[in-house]
Parts: structure tokens; C-alpha cells; sequence
């Protein structure tokens, strides 16, 4: 029976990334299906940090229940601080908690500082985590990663359901070509600065093309210079989707190695493109799909390892077509149908 549903995420006015393109498949594949579907997204910033709860808090002030007089049927909740809502049929699909707070904090990408103000402040975070995430009548979160981080940092058990990538069904493999590709939004936790220092470390005048942008884009212009890569790397920005398509279908490989990243859409684009994936020892859930030597390659975050696995693939295209090959079937079982069975109550 159709339902009327209420999906909450929230939105950094001008950043959009993995969450937003999620929440859109979502939105889709749930109309797609005959439901009556919205979405519901509050601004937030994380800077100052005493913002940070107020936000949480305006999510917690909606009547969600009732639109106009009319029952929702429930509320589907994502990323930080959506799930704060309170509906008695909320589901939590959670993309990630403030990883600033959480398994990044007391690292360089943290931007809370050891003050008693800050540890206050993220005392109350964990505090409000724990209250909000524990009602929702169904957990889950976008990867093991993410559900293994719920569990240590606030005890609470998620079941991890892979969200399938808005390319899902016209991605299709190509020639494996002579271009390394990179598809990841451009800053620092990307790290795509490695990837730079990595191609400076090849014997093979590797060229690599990257799509996506980002406040880092200057940067590793940049850096890119110093290193004297020259015509050997190409900032594309953001490119049209069928260009996107045609990018994955032809490139040799995709380099993806984020610090600890949440998911990885664009190693299942890369999979199910029939590409390897080039990637590092502690990438978080890109790891729960790429396998060293069955579907890419994996080095410890160091540009000379990944130099030697990038050599490795434009040395010897049969290799990468072996890996590639592979990539399809580990990304098959991703998909919305799946998805929805699990989120609709």
C-alpha cells in the first residue's frame, strides 16, 4: 500500500556530495514505487560549534506527524542532525554522525580543540546521539564502517544497508584506456594530495584525469605544479553525466583513498563500471568492496606503494582487465528494491 513519507536530511547551504545524491535516489526510487514522498532538509553549519546543538534542537521542535492535518506514515532520517526528529515510525538510514566529534576528533581533520567548551559541547552530542538514534523503531547505516563506528562510540547496533549509486543500471565497461580517473569531491579527506605525490613517484608518465570539485581544487593545482606533472594531470570540475559515464567506461583504472570514508560511491561506480580500484589500507567502507588482487589493488597510504600499484596496472592491461572483470558481480546486490524493503515500515 503507498504511504506518505517524510524523508529528513540536512544541508549545508552550497555543499553538495554523496549524502545529497543519496537522498535523492532515495526520494526517487520511493515515487518511483507509488509512494507520496518529500523531503524535508534544515540548514546547518559547524562552525561555531555552539550552533551545532540548536540545530539538532530545530529538528526536534517539528511535528512531523501530521502535514496539514494529514497522518505521515513515518519518517526516514540520514545524516547528522536529521535524525533527531521525533516521529513514532522513525527509521534511520545513517549516512554519518559529526565525524568531527566522533572518530575524527583529536586528529588534524577535527575542528574541535581540547578546550572545556568544545568537550562540553561534544559531550552533549554524544549525549543527544545516543537518545535520538535509540528511538528510531529501525536502524541502519550506509556501510559495516559506519555501523561499526555507531557501535563503539555510542553502543547502539545498525544493520549496514548499501545504498546503490544514482548511475546504478548505465554504468557498462569500455577499452581500458590510458588514463588513471579520479571522481571524488576535492578536499582534504579525499586525499588526493597522495594521489598527486603518488603520480610523481611512477616510471610511467601516468596520466590522470580528475572529475569533481572542491575548496582544495586551488591547492592541488598547486601542488600538482610544484611536482611538475604538467600535461600529465587534468582538473575537469564537474562534468556532464553522460561524460561521467564515458570516463568511467574507458579509464584504466579509478584511484579512490579517502581517510576512513563512510561508503565509497565512487568504488562501486568503479566496480560496477568493471574498473579496478587503486585504494589505500585504511579507506574505511571502500575496503568492504574492493579485495586486494581480486577487484583492485590496496597500499599502505604512502605515495611510493601506490606509485608501484599504479605502474603495476599501466604495465600490464591484462591484469587490469582480470581485476575489472571481477568489479560487476561484488556490486550486483545493491540495489534500491532491496533498500526499500528494508526502510518502509
Amino acid at each position: 500500500m503507498p504511504k506518505r513519507i517524510v524523508i529528513c536530511t540536512a544541508q549545508v547551504p552550497f555543499a553538495r556530495g554523496g549524502a545529497e545524491l543519496l537522498v535523492d535516489g532515495l526520494r526517487d526510487a520511493l515515487q518511483a514505487r507509488g509512494h507520496l514522498v518529500d523531503v524535508v532538509a534544515l540548514p546547518y553549519a559547524w562552525q561555531p560549534h555552539e550552533r551545532l546543538i540548536p540545530s539538532a534542537l530545530a529538528w526536534r521542535l517539528l511535528d512531523l506527524e501530521h502535514v496539514n492535518g494529514v497522518p505521515v506514515d513515518q519518517i526516514i532520517c540520514t545524516k547528522f542532525p536529521s535524525y533527531a526528529a521525533r516521529h513514532p515510525r522513525k527509521v534511520v538510514w545513517l549516512v554519518h554522525q559529526h565525524r568531527q566529534a566522533y572518530d575524527w576528533y583529536g586528529t588534524p581533520l577535527s575542528d574541535f580543540a581540547n578546550t572545556p567548551e568544545d568537550r562540553a559541547i561534544r559531550d552533549q552530542l554524544l549525549r543527544m546521539d545516543r537518545t535520538t538514534l535509540s528511538e528510531a523503531q529501525r536502524l541502519f547505516a550506509i556501510s559495516r564502517n559506519v555501523a561499526t563506528r555507531l557501535k563503539r562510540f555510542i553502543g547502539l547496533d545498525a544493520q549496514p544497508l548499501y545504498p546503490p549509486s544514482r548511475y546504478v543500471g548505465r554504468l557498462r565497461s569500455g577499452p581500458y584506456g590510458d588514463y588513471l580517473l579520479s571522481d571524488a569531491r576535492l578536499d582534504a579527506a579525499k586525499r588526493l594530495d597522495l594521489l598527486l605525490r603518488a603520480l610523481a613517484r611512477t616510471r610511467l608518465p601516468v596520466r590522470c584525469v580528475f572529475i569533481g570539485a572542491g575548496e582544495e581544487r586551488a591547492r592541488l593545482e598547486r601542488l600538482a605544479s610544484d611536482l611538475r606533472l604538467g600535461s600529465r594531470v587534468e582538473f575537469r570540475g564537474f562534468v556532464p553525466d553522460d561524460e561521467l559515464i564515458d570516463l568511467y567506461a574507458s579509464a584504466r583504472a579509478v584511484y579512490y583513498a579517502p581517510f576512513d570514508e563512510d561508503y565509497g560511491f565512487t568504488a562501486v561506480q568503479a566496480l560496477a563500471a568493471a574498473r579496478p580500484v587503486i585504494t589505500a589500507s585504511d579507506a574505511g567502507g571502500v575496503l568492504e568492496f574492493v579485495d586486494h588482487g581480486v577487484t583492485g589493488l590496496v597500499a599502505p597510504p604512502d605515495p611510493d606503494a601506490l606509485a608501484a600499484h599504479i605502474d603495476a596496472l599501466f604495465e600490464d592491461v591484462a591484469r587490469a582487465e582480470r581485476l575489472g572483470a571481477a568489479g560487476p558481480a561484488r556490486v550486483a546486490d545493491i540495489s534500491w528494491d532491496r533498500v526499500l524493503q528494508a526502510l518502509v515500515l
